[in-house]
């Protein structure tokens, strides 16, 4: 965000040539979740003493407020303020910022060094008001700027392995760590003594921070329900599919008020806190840094921390089933098996695929193979393109429910709240502002180059529509787009492969910076 001072009060000019003082400067702020000390008030005061001292006229100011110093992405204020001092008339030579960690806890050192590179290219200097050295190019400057550079990345990387620490210690207590509840779940709330405070209704958070978390059971109908999916699969022979299908049939939602899937019947068979098991670490993301999946031996447990709704010889024998019907076929044998199917059926889908019995899932067959279609392809069986236009819309709509699913998780994770309408699926992230999601298949054209449309709800007038743009084979997300209400003056938007600074300034190659947009971390929790 940029602001400017009195000297020059309308913000959409560029600063006009003072006659004095010599140097012109703007003020670059940045508060995360800091100390009180850093401020964006105490930052800019510690500035605009600096700047009186030098003979520094402030003329601007840019600040990123409630954002990681991690990751430059994720700073609109300096990508702005960078921007302006590249630009053939950006009327200031000086940026002013409290201290190097201001500047970035980049945990490539680098990458910080290369931005201040990239201002000075352009003739204009970085002056660190804060730090202890003079701010002159000398060679002694130059390391103690190192070394700050340094401990800034260094103090980040400690305070997430203290965080991670912390999560760790809640975990093998018993307390739950984010996410939703589950079906056949809920939130409870606990005091430091352990007594019951309330069940936590859905994008409500605990307000103490000495209160706790734990899962207990619902409503009488899910916990029956989830025990009957157990019973079907064990004894009744059925598949996740056919579960799906019959529950489906009875009108019963899942727990986001959805229609089930195979895949949500599959984590409910699957998944741990149904047996009172609390897992953590799975999945990281830490520093900012791409998600991964944990091998096993590095999940950190608590075995029976909540109440179990599912017995644990039942839970345990379906774990047996589901690996000796996913044990890892070589690739002649999918081949068979779907050759077979197809020639019993006279076509192939996914789902098809997930139906039939004795058959890995369709994902399998996607992965291994590249595609469906590829491996359609391999057994003779070439699907008509209207046909591929059907699969490929059915395959979205089901990883649509899984993203909106996900990107709710993730938001509570890292410390923000957010609620979804059922309806709509529109998120209210914080009580700040409203996000839709939206995928964009991509669609290539006779000359083989590939395009996307954005379908926009006008209608719901989200703050934000998070679109996430498909590859080329519509099975993976290529890249995503941050459109804001401003853009949707139309219920459409059209993509090639490039689009102008218009369209692709709100292009990221990651959610990491709407992620950024709803964190709202409590270190002192965490940590304790």
């Amino acid at each position: 965000m940029r602001e400017m001072s009195t000297a020059n009060p309308n913000p959409q000019s560029k600063p006009q040539t003072p006659q004095t003082p010599r140097h012109r400067a703007v003020a670059y702020l940045r508060m995360s979740t800091d100390l009180q000390q850093y401020s964006t008030e105490n930052q800019k005061a510690a500035i605009e003493k600096y700047a009186a001292e030098n003979e520094m006229e402030i003329v601007a100011t840019y600040s990123d407020e409630a954002r990681s110093g991690l990751r430059y992405e994720n700073r609109p204020g300096m990508q702005q303020m960078l921007a302006d001092a590249q630009s053939a008339d950006a009327g200031f030579d000086t940026i002013l910022v409290y201290d190097i960690s201001r500047w970035g806890r980049f945990q490539d050192q680098d990458e910080g060094a290369a931005l201040e590179f990239a201002c000075r290219k352009a003739r204009v200097q970085v002056h660190y008001c804060m730090e202890q050295f003079v701010n002159d190019g000398s060679p002694m400057s130059t390391v103690m700027k190192s070394l700050g550079r340094y401990a800034a990345a260094d103090y980040s990387s400690k305070l997430s392995a203290k965080v991670f620490a912390g999560q760790c210690r809640l975990i093998e207590r018993g307390y739950r760590q984010g996410g939703m509840a589950g079906y056949g779940l809920r939130r409870m709330r606990i005091d430091q003594k352990g007594e019951p405070q309330g069940v936590l209704d859905w994008g409500q958070r605990k307000s103490l921070q000495t209160d706790r978390v734990i899962l207990v059971p619902g409503p009488e109908e899910e916990v029956e329900t989830v025990r009957w999916m157990y019973r079907e699969f064990i004894d009744g022979g059925r598949l996740e599919g056919e579960i799906a299908a019959a529950l489906n049939e009875k009108g019963v939602a899942t727990d986001l008020g959805r229609p089930w899937t195979r895949g949500t019947v599959h984590q409910v068979l699957t998944n741990e806190k149904y047996i009172g098991n609390n897992v953590f670490n799975r999945h990281s993301y830490k520093l900012k840094k791409t998600h991964k999946d944990n091998p096993p031996e590095e999940w950190v447990r608590a075995d029976g921390a909540f109440e179990a709704i599912v017995d644990p010889q039942l839970f345990f024998t379906a774990q047996g089933m589901i690996r000796e019907r996913n044990r890892r076929f070589s690739n002649d044998e999918l081949l068979d098996r779907l050759k077979r199917l197809f020639k019993q059926k006279g076509f192939l889908s996914g789902i098809v695929i997930d139906d039939a019995e004795n058959m890995p899932s369709s994902a399998c067959y996607a992965a291994r193979f590249g595609s469906l279609v590829r491996a359609y392809t391999l057994v003779g069986f070439t699907p008509e393109r209207d046909y591929e236009y059907i699969e490929i819309n059915r395959t979205l709509r089901r990883s649509h429910a899984a993203v909106v699913a996900e990107t709710i998780e993730e938001i509570e994770r890292i410390g923000g709240a957010v609620s979804r309408d059922p309806a709509t699926d529109l998120l209210t992230v914080n009580g700040e502002f409203t996000a839709s999601i939206v995928l964009s298949r991509c669609r290539p054209t006779k000359a083989g180059s590939k395009r996307w449309k954005i379908r926009l709800d006008t209608g719901l007038a989200p703050d934000l529509t998070v679109a996430l743009r498909m590859d080329a084979a519509n099975e993976a997300v290529l890249d995503y787009y941050l459109l804001p209400l401003p853009m949707l003056d139309t219920n459409r938007i059209r993509l090639a492969e490039e689009n102008g600074l218009v369209l692709d300034a709100f292009r990221f190659e990651t959610l990491d910076h709407f992620f950024a947009m709803a964190e709202r971390a409590l270190i002192s929790e965490l940590a304790s």
